[in-house]
């Protein structure tokens, strides 16, 4: 036996309704929380840790809990905005013709503006993301989107303009009323 596989069946043994029970405060459901503490207990064991405890391994355990609960929830709600996307496009294209369309079109932008579209409509970054990952200004990211887009709409015959910030309104008095 491999030196950790004695410390994870203690583990399971002695502690795994309590982890379970844990599990099912995160998730809500039996099954799911079963699930989970399997996932935290491969998370865990698959780096090599010096656990010297079952208490030490189940503290582990529980804290790899909610960053995978979280991760979960965040790839669901990916698959749930590509889903929605993929079912709003013009069905008279194909995918593989409109994504030659879209490659062809990219390799027209110079290098920064082409990053900058990639980042904000295939990564789903927001602008301050791509400045920070970029290390550049906002104001500069959304320039190079902005004249990217420009450039992109007619090779990709798109008429809709791109706005990253909802417009408002703002209210100003032209004179006090006196009271």
């Amino acid at each position: 036996m491999v030196s950790w596989e004695p410390l994870v069946e203690q583990l399971v043994r002695e502690r795994g309704p309590r982890l379970t029970a844990y599990a099912a405060l995160l998730v809500g459901r039996d099954g799911d929380a079963e699930d989970l503490v399997h996932d935290a207990l491969v998370k865990v064991f698959s780096r090599r840790r010096r656990l010297a405890s079952v208490g030490q391994a189940e503290a582990y355990v529980r804290s790899a809990m909610p960053s995978i609960v979280i991760d979960r929830a965040r790839s669901a709600a990916s698959r749930r905005r590509a889903t929605t996307r993929a079912f709003q496009r013009d069905p008279a294209r194909s995918d593989v013709e409109a994504g030659l369309d879209v490659r062809r079109a990219l390799r027209e932008l110079p290098p920064r503006e082409q990053v900058c579209v990639v980042l904000r409509f295939f990564d789903d970054l927001t602008v301050p993301q791509i400045a920070d990952r970029l290390g550049l200004a906002e104001g500069s990211v959304k320039r190079y989107l902005y004249d990217a887009t420009a450039r992109l709409a007619p090779l990709l015959d798109v008429t809709d303009e791109w706005d990253e910030e909802p417009m408002t309104a703002a209210v100003v008095a032209t004179k006090e009323r006196g009271r």
